[in-house]
C-alpha cells in the first residue's frame, strides 16, 4: 500500500492538530500548518477544506483565526483519513470491498490470500492508531527502517 500525498498530508496537518489541542494552543492558522509541516500552502488549503467538510476539523476566520479538531483525536483513525482520500486500503482491486473488481484469477489464485490477509491486518491496525496513539507514539527511527531482516528486500 501506498499512501498519496494528499493522505500524507492530510495525516501531517491532523497530527499537528492533535499535539496543539493536547497543548492547549489556539487555532492554528493554515501557514502555520504548511510551514510546520513541509506542505505547499494552496494544496494543504484543499486539503483543510475537505478535511473540514469530514467534520473533522473546524476553522476560526479572523486575524487570530486558524484551525484545530472538531472531534477528539482518540475518535478519529489513520484508517479514517486514508479511505476519505484514497478510497480503499485494499493492495488491489480484487481483495477490496468498496472498490471489488472481478479478476479472471479469483477461483485459482494463490497470492490472493496473502493480499487479503494484508488488506486484513491494515484496516485494522490503521483503524486502531487513532490520532492520540500516534502523537502519544514515538517518530520511527532511522535503524528501524534499515533492521537486519528487512533490508535485503527490493522495493521494501
Amino acid at each position: 500500500m501506498k499512501l498519496s500525498r494528499k493522505t500524507d498530508y492530510a495525516l501531517r496537518a491532523l497530527v499537528t492538530l492533535a499535539i496543539r489541542q493536547q497543548e492547549g494552543s489556539p487555532p492554528t492558522p493554515v501557514r502555520e500548518l504548511a510551514k510546520i509541516n513541509d506542505i505547499p500552502r494552496r494544496f494543504l488549503e484543499m486539503i483543510m477544506l475537505e478535511l473540514k467538510a469530514a467534520g473533522w476539523v473546524t476553522s476560526v476566520a479572523g486575524r487570530i483565526g486558524g484551525f484545530h479538531l472538531a472531534v477528539p483525536p482518540e475518535q478519529l483513525s489513520m484508517g479514517q483519513v486514508v479511505r476519505l482520500f484514497d478510497g480503499t486500503l485494499a493492495p488491489l482491486p480484487c481483495v477490496s470491498v468498496t472498490h471489488h473488481e472481478v479478476c479472471s484469477q479469483e477461483t485459482s489464485c494463490r497470492f490472493r490470500r496473502v493480499l487479503l490477509d494484508i488488506r486484513n491486518y491494515t484496516a485494522r491496525r490503521m483503524d486502531q492508531a487513532t490520532l492520540k496513539a500516534v502523537v502519544d507514539s514515538q517518530p520511527v527511527m532511522r535503524e528501524e527502517i534499515f533492521a537486519v531482516g528487512f533490508s535485503g528486500g527490493d522495493g521494501i
